[in-house]
């Protein structure tokens, strides 16, 4: 299995390279960040060349992109318009967001793995449709409808719930936001659990194992979920990135200063060194949730075995 991981960690070079160009290209090439700084006023031409050439701006693209990544690998990711480091952005905005998208996950794997088993062992009967009907209903509403309207019943109407997060972002208040936040991924992976359970529960192996005498619990935990968590955890690991950057309409909702408020705020400001840094280390934060699940596979099912 090392000799994988590094061969899955060489890989990703190319393809974090490609990635943070592409970004990179996007912002800058396609925008001009000198006069965003500057917003709706002119700026002086002889001041808006001295800033081109602070922040290398009349240089090529190739080259602005390689003095970028320089600057990264150095710990710099610039400095935003308002004066402030990229990188202090950063430690305030990830450890809040890290927290919610916890909060997201393991409620998201808990309710839906356990709702998705439930269904899955009574395939057909009304329990099963009344899920597949709820996660359906729960995928086709858009999160800031959810967001609103769960907001107003826990925090406003029915008092059980804070209506809004305090800046420190205490666990005990991202509850919400993380159900919030989850409900989305969470009926997808009811659905997942669901399909792959009925699918495993036909297997030969399961038979097997059941006419061989073994509790019916011991046959679906360690063998019939085991097997059904793999495209399951495939989901869920590559949702992680996904939960981190979308949680822009969740944070907005509930007033949490994360990832997503700081995206938000610097698109709409124009704010190019604060999106790319941001963009740059969920790039980063997808890469490595793919090495993860990969290697969890092993775990989950003992016949894979890495070359």
């Amino acid at each position: 299995m090392g000799r994988y991981a590094l061969r899955r960690l060489l890989q990703m070079i190319p393809v974090f390279i490609g990635s943070t160009f592409l970004i990179f290209f996007m912002v800058y090439a396609l925008g001009d960040p000198v006069a965003a700084m500057f917003g709706d006023r002119a700026p002086d031409p002889a001041t808006a060349a001295q800033i081109r050439r602070d922040l290398y701006l009349d240089e090529p693209l190739w080259k602005q992109y390689l003095h970028y990544m320089g600057q990264i690998f150095q710990g710099n990711f610039g400095t935003a318009f308002n004066g402030q480091s990229v990188t202090e952005l950063m430690a305030s905005a990830f450890p809040v967001t890290l927290r919610l998208t916890i909060v997201a996950i393991v409620i998201e794997m808990v309710v839906g793995i356990v709702l998705g088993v439930f269904s899955g062992l009574r395939r057909g009967r009304d329990i099963d449709t009344t899920v597949l009907v709820i996660t359906l209903v729960v995928v086709s509403i858009p999160t800031f409808v959810s967001g609103y309207l769960l907001q107003f019943l826990f925090g406003v109407q029915w008092g059980w719930a804070a209506p809004s997060v305090a800046p420190e972002a205490p666990l005990n208040e991202l509850l919400l936001p993380g159900l919030v936040l989850a409900l989305v991924s969470l009926a997808y992976v009811t659905r997942l659990t669901r399909t792959s359970i009925a699918e495993n529960a036909r297997a030969d192996y399961v038979r097997t194992a059941l006419a061989k005498g073994l509790p019916r619990r011991r046959v679906i935990t360690r063998h019939l979920l085991r097997n059904s968590l793999i495209p399951v955890v495939t989901f869920i690991g590559t949702d992680i990135g996904a939960l981190m950057g979308g949680a822009i309409v969740t944070e907005r909702i509930f007033n949490i200063h994360g990832v997503g408020f700081q995206l938000y705020q610097g698109i709409l400001r124009q704010n190019s060194p604060t999106v790319v840094g941001f963009v740059t280390i969920l790039v980063l934060v997808f890469l490595l949730a793919n090495l993860l699940v990969d290697l969890l596979y092993a775990v989950l099912d003992p016949r894979i075995r890495y070359a």
